[in-house]
């Protein structure tokens, strides 16, 4: 399976819009991952984000459940 595989193109949307379209949806029902530095993640990340930085991603796929939907950000 490539990285490809785990993710459907959309367009950019805004916070706003991401909480939207999960509406009422648990943590636990989508892969969100935030892609940023160790650092940065620290000073504040969105509940629930995984951190799994941008030059890692590839590598660690297999930590995201390719049966939920992935936002990244």
């Amino acid at each position: 399976m490539g990285v490809m595989d785990y993710f459907k193109p959309v367009s950019t949307w805004t916070a706003q819009q991401v909480m939207e379209f999960f509406g009422g949806e648990k943590h636990g029902d989508y892969n969100l991952v935030d892609v940023r530095q160790p650092g940065e993640y620290k000073r504040g990340h969105l509940p629930g984000a995984r951190l799994i930085p941008v030059g890692e991603l590839s590598d660690r796929l297999g930590e995201l459940d390719p049966a939920k939907p992935v936002i990244v950000y």
